[in-house]
């Protein structure tokens, strides 16, 4: 078959670039190996739970923002989201909880109250974030060391910033560029849920591609690109030996690494690439899902809980033993028994460490289950308020998600490196093959994929077939 333009994987990247091109009238064609679209955002669904493999806060649904701007042109509606005020609680290891809120009072109230040792510092930080000076000389875009400007903040703020720096940027105060730092913390950028998870945004996507002409084809995993003669890229041949010609253009939306690595190939991807790829590392995530009892959620703070269980004076930050994500289903969602609520818990770890077994399953299984002990402690240890209203109904490792979604490791997020990097990796030395995806794009979370979608496909608007 041919088409104009064929992508790769049906993570959001990829599902955006598809319904923005379909409905401009472009003949599009998505892959996807598995049997249902949404990548390492898709739901887990166990013994009748949906869980979201994610914190479930998302960015970009503000008036006028990359989700309105995008679904403008689509022909579906966009899944219902709320806007979360305050959008989470961090719980800081005292016990002090801080509820991030946009309300700009009595969010510096509470900040006062929660960090006496430096008040007017962390005030003064948070004011400069909202003003967005990142431009300034305070805040220069290229200055990688936040710590400088936290100088005269407690050890206690810093940490409070560490945690949602690497919750949402997965870096820390000691190496995150300071303009990214202000997308991660200002607090009036607001956090949305949205009914049904992540999946119910790439099931509205894949609608959309659909309903504009486009081609979805679920169970179809594709190999690697398809050349001509003269060593271009054609198309991409499938596992089934079947081979799909694309006439303008390819977009991978799997991370950078499976794309040089198994869709280019190594022998045709540059050494300076090779050399820039053996650089890069994501994080790995592990994950607690779990049932809870719904009368339990009057007893938190919020339904969404960053716990920092310890400060580490003594070394740099580390999230891996240093924090926990907590997200508990809405109340308008039905990914749960009557009277229950699906929770997932979210902790770091290094992806690689999990594929160091891959000839022995119950090392895995016991690594697995040692994990679980260690998360399950400190979770109840940083919120006793659960006390026995939580059970847990499976767990996820960095080889689940290498299962599903067969990301390199299964790690998920940004790599830890230069911004200048990422954003020169996001185009191929092929000038007709281009990659979409989390590990590539300048942007925050979800909406940045999705941002970095919405400029690739105007680039290809001006490609001529």
């Amino acid at each position: 078959m041919d088409y104009e333009v064929v992508v790769i994987g049906g993570g959001i990247g990829g599902l955006t670039a598809a319904a923005l091109l379909a409905t401009r009238g472009v003949n599009v064609c998505l892959l996807e190996r598995q049997s249902l679209v949404g990548g390492c955002l898709a739901n887990i669904e166990h013994l009748g739970y949906q869980f979201e493999p994610t914190y479930g806060l998302y960015l970009g649904w503000e008036p006028n923002g990359i989700f309105a701007r995008i679904f403008s042109e689509l022909p579906v509606a966009p899944p219902r989201v709320h806007r979360l005020s305050p959008a989470y609680v961090v719980r800081l290891p005292d016990g002090i909880d801080v509820a991030v809120s946009d309300d700009s009072n009595a969010f510096e109230d509470q900040l006062r109250k929660s960090f006496p040792e430096s008040a007017e510092a962390t005030v003064e930080f948070y004011r400069q974030l909202v003003q967005h000076e990142v431009r300034s000389s305070r805040w220069n875009s290229s200055n990688r060391d936040l710590t400088r400007i936290l100088q005269s903040c407690s050890l206690r703020f810093r940490r409070f910033i560490d945690i949602q720096l690497q919750t949402f940027a997965q870096c820390s105060s000691e190496n995150c560029p300071a303009d990214l730092a202000a997308l991660a913390l200002n607090p009036h950028d607001g956090r949305w849920e949205i009914e049904g998870g992540g999946q119910a945004l790439a099931d509205s996507l894949a609608e959309s591609l659909m309903q504009s002409g486009g081609t979805l084809r679920l169970d179809s995993p594709v190999l690697r690109l398809a050349y001509g003669p003269e060593g271009s890229a054609v198309g991409v041949d499938l596992l089934s030996g079947e081979r799909v010609i694309a006439t303008r253009g390819i977009i991978s939306n799997l991370t950078v690494w499976d794309t040089y690595g198994k869709l280019i190939g190594p022998s045709r991807t540059p050494p300076t690439i090779s050399s820039q790829l053996r650089k890069l590392q994501s994080p790995g995530a592990y994950l607690l899902l779990l049932d809870m009892d719904r009368e339990a959620v009057s007893r938190l703070p919020s339904r969404r809980i960053l716990a920092l269980t310890d400060l580490q004076d003594d070394q740099p930050y580390d999230p891996k033993t240093a924090q926990l994500v907590f997200n508990a289903a809405s109340d308008l969602d039905r990914r749960a028994p009557q009277n229950k609520l699906a929770v997932t818990v979210s902790a770091f770890t290094n992806a690689e460490d999990w594929f160091s077994f891959h000839e022995d399953h119950n090392t895995h299984a016991e690594q697995d289950q040692k994990m679980l002990e260690q998360i399950w402690s400190r979770l109840h240890s940083a919120i006793p308020e659960l006390r026995d209203s939580v059970e847990v109904i499976e767990s996820a490792t960095p080889q689940s998600f290498y299962e599903t979604t067969r990301r390199k490791f299964g790690m998920i997020g940004r790599p830890h490196s230069e911004q200048a990097m990422l954003n020169g990796l996001s185009k191929t030395h092929l000038s007709n093959v281009f990659i979409v995806t989390d590990t590539t794009s300048s942007g925050l979370g979800i909406a940045g994929v999705v941002e970095s979608a919405h400029v690739l496909t105007s680039i290809i608007d001006k490609i001529s077939a």
